[in-house]
């Protein structure tokens, strides 16, 4: 079963290291509102530490007390 599968070599000369202000996504970032921005680093902070607002809410409780009357 091994034989099957061709045997695949890295390729260490095609990595290429840029720069925070080099690329799209750089460009992409600056064409987004502010409010977009934020919104897309909400977004990933929720992610990175599993929050989930549903879950995450405290449980309401709530209890009728009756006033005697007197």
């Amino acid at each position: 079963m091994l034989g099957d599968f061709p045997i695949m070599q890295k390729d260490a000369g095609s990595f290429e290291v840029l720069g925070l202000r080099q690329g799209d996504d750089h460009r992409y970032w600056l064409a987004r509102s502010a409010e977009e921005r934020l919104t897309a680093v909400e977004e990933l902070r929720q992610i990175m530490f599993d929050y989930d607002p549903v879950s995450e809410r405290l449980q309401r409780v709530f209890s009728v007390a009756e006033l005697k009357g007197g």
